[in-house]
């Protein structure tokens, strides 16, 4: 496995971690700074606005830029994030500390996923970007944890000041093993102009993968985020049950990143058809059987493999229909970003409007069906013949 990759999962863990251990840590931050519960969710709403913004943004801005180049200055950007959210001594200093932690996420996984892909041979390229999301996946299973734990320890700077020092051995492994233009890969130097990145956008391709990439999120998220709410109300789980059985569902996750870049290397649109109608199926099966405690802890698991499965997929898929432009890389986080908001809140609908605790599985079976139909529609068009 080449270095370079190890440094860009490592890149990935570290900047996964900063987004999910700010929840086990929201009490000690609402109790040091005297506010309340709601004003210290910002520090998670405000990360993921930033994180849909900047993918896009940050990565129109350095667009004529190496990208290795680019790599290592997100990276420095991530560091400097984490050390003012370290040392933050108001509330404010620290959501800005979240949100310029959180500037450097869609264009690093966009961008990121580009160099990966051109650091192995091309029939392996869906498994490299596997290999870079793998610290993402791990950081979703380690990140809550692990924020709980070290904050309750030492306090929830202790926390920032790991992520700042996970951050500074990426930025080194970064500059030292990534190559700055790898061999055999001439779409991983420097970006096209932003003209020409914005052309892209005209071909169908790059909008029905973004589409299917939204969709595919957003039925995930949509059951996710109403976990909790399942487990202890519907299958009659204690809420001490959630953590241990979220983190099954982190296992899922990483399992599923990597089960799912070999199978895209072998027949991209077909894997991806397939992952989101299975994960279509287990939120549907999983609505059925939310009451049986001995069927929840494996549907959590599948749930975690198919919902992640698509990935690595659909990152090459659109990069591949934008001939590696860097910009439909980084719209594919944010396209990301605005399936799990999209998710969220129709799965909360569905809730608030008394249909039961397994109604956000079945919304969010809904969402990842309707995926199904636009990646159907995606392959014909392309000719891959699914």
């Amino acid at each position: 496995m080449p270095g370079g990759l190890v440094a860009l999962a490592l890149g990935g863990f570290g900047i996964g971690l900063t987004e999910f251990l700010i929840a086990g840590l929201l009490p000690q931050v609402a109790s040091d700074f005297s506010v309340s519960g709601a004003t210290a969710g910002w520090l998670i709403s405000g990360y993921a606005l930033s994180v849909a913004v900047g993918a896009i943004v940050l990565t129109a801005a350095t667009a004529r830029l190496p990208r290795k180049r680019v790599l290592v200055g997100l990276v420095a950007l991530f560091v400097a994030g984490n050390l003012l959210s370290a040392i933050a001594p108001t509330y404010a200093v620290l959501l800005l500390g979240r949100i310029v932690a959180a500037l450097c996420h869609g264009s690093f996984f966009g961008i990121g996923s580009l160099v990966a892909r051109g650091l192995v041979g091309p029939e392996r390229k869906s498994r490299a970007v596997a290999v870079m999301f793998a610290g993402l996946t791990l950081a979703n299973v380690l990140g809550v944890p692990f924020g709980a734990l070290v904050g309750e320890r030492w306090g929830w700077r202790a926390a920032f000041w790991a992520v700042t020092a996970i951050g500074v051995l990426a930025l080194a492994g970064i500059a030292a093993l990534v190559p700055g233009r790898p061999s055999g890969a001439p779409a991983d130097g420097p970006s096209a102009g932003l003209r020409d990145q914005v052309r892209v956008f005209r071909s169908a391709q790059v909008w029905l993968t973004l589409t299917a990439t939204a969709l595919g999120y957003g039925g995930m998220f949509g059951a996710f985020s109403y976990l909790a709410y399942t487990f202890t109300e519907v299958g009659g789980f204690s809420p001490a049950d959630v953590a241990w059985l979220l983190m099954v569902y982190g296992v899922g996750l990483v399992v599923g990143n990597l089960v799912g870049g070999r199978a895209a290397d072998r027949d991209r649109d077909r894997a991806l058809v397939l992952s989101l109608l299975a994960l279509t199926v287990t939120l549907a099966v999983f609505g059925l059987l939310a009451g049986s405690a001995v069927a929840s802890v494996p549907l959590v698991f599948l749930m975690g493999v198919t919902g992640f499965a698509p990935v690595p997929g659909m990152i090459t898929r659109v990069t591949d229909a934008a001939h590696g432009a860097a910009l439909a890389a980084s719209a594919n986080v944010s396209a990301s970003n605005v399936g799990n908001a999209l998710g969220a809140w129709l799965g909360g609908l569905a809730l608030t409007t008394g249909l039961g605790y397994t109604a956000p599985l079945y919304t969010g079976a809904a969402i990842t069906l309707a995926a199904v139909l636009v990646m159907l529609v995606a392959a014909r068009q392309a000719g891959s013949g699914v």
